[in-house]
């Protein structure tokens, strides 16, 4: 199909901005420019919107928590945002997480992990599983109900959320009810058909996941390890019901379709749903693109029903 008119707009914007040099960009400096690339948008309106401070694998880390019900022991969702394991933070991914607490009634926590390079792999793996675990213990403080947990995340931020699953099943962590994977990376090879076809020119290009992936990973042979490319991990039985949204134009789509297809074989209950029309990052372009927040709808639907 081609392009949806709505994403052709947004695409023609980003075709305008200067295009980074990434044989010589600093983390530092692309951070500054990429978290704020979109405007602040209002978002749902929550009963609660609080600032934490999670346990992390090394220390504290920042969340956000956000109650959209007056009640307590809501459902707890456990969102990591995306941006390469190098960018996003809890403000890029605000409305988003608006958006699926109101669409879910679930109380939904964002976590900002550790970022790449100052902290490279398995950083950020090991501090969203720790504090998946804190808030599960600390969920009655929170008005949730830790027995009812779901993940959720976006790019790199899916990635995170099958780290988390991945080692709870073999660390006996937390019951996950059900994981939502928006464009999620599975693959640190970057060699797929789609990342040929979209190599340039929808929004996330192939220049940049390898950058991201030398910012993140201390060597290559951390490639293999199922935690960074979860595609590549023997065993995925133990994985929680997942739905795996991907994008048509997206260098990441052959990844993500090929990991549902491994979920699948393994016995897990997924559904994959390619979103025709649509590029990387759609998801999070829901307040003015109307598929995008009609795909958007359909995951949090599931995700309600998983924890209801």
């Amino acid at each position: 199909m081609p392009l949806d008119s709505q994403i052709a707009a947004v695409l023609q914007q980003f075709r305008d901005l200067p295009e980074p040099d990434f044989r010589h960009l600093e983390a530092a400096d692309y951070r500054k420019f990429s978290d704020n690339l979109m405007p602040p948008i209002s978002g749902a309106a929550m009963h609660e919107v609080r600032e934490l401070r999670v346990r992390g694998a090394e220390g504290e880390l920042d969340a956000r928590l956000y109650r959209p019900l007056i009640q307590d022991n809501l459902p707890l969702l456990v969102f990591f945002h995306g941006g390469g394991f190098v960018m996003g933070n809890l403000d890029t991914h605000d409305n988003l997480c608006r958006a699926l607490a109101s669409q879910t009634c679930a109380a939904v926590v964002s976590v900002a992990y550790r970022l790449a390079p100052e902290a490279k792999f398995p950083a950020a793996p090991l501090d969203c599983y720790a504090a998946t675990c804190w808030l599960v213990e600390h969920s009655r403080e929170l008005g949730a109900d830790g027995r009812r947990l779901a993940l959720a995340g976006d790019s790199a931020g899916g990635n995170l959320a099958l780290a988390v699953s991945y080692l709870a099943a073999r660390w006996e962590g937390p019951n996950i009810r059900h994981q939502c994977l928006f464009y999620p990376v599975t693959d640190a090879a970057c060699d797929t058909v789609s990342y040929a076809d979209f190599a340039e020119g929808y929004f996330l290009t192939r220049a940049m996941m390898d950058w991201f992936w030398r910012q993140y990973l201390e060597n290559a042979a951390q490639k293999d390890d199922p935690l960074a490319s979860p595609l590549r991990a023997e065993d995925l039985t133990d994985l929680p019901p997942t739905t795996l949204i991907s994008a048509e134009f997206d260098p990441l789509r052959d990844e993500g379709e090929a990991f549902a297809q491994r979920l699948h074989a393994a016995g897990v209950p997924v559904r994959v749903q390619r979103c025709d029309g649509m590029i990387h990052g759609f998801i999070s372009m829901a307040p003015f693109v109307e598929r995008a927040a009609e795909h958007l709808a359909q995951a949090a639907a599931e995700l309600r029903e998983a924890l209801n």
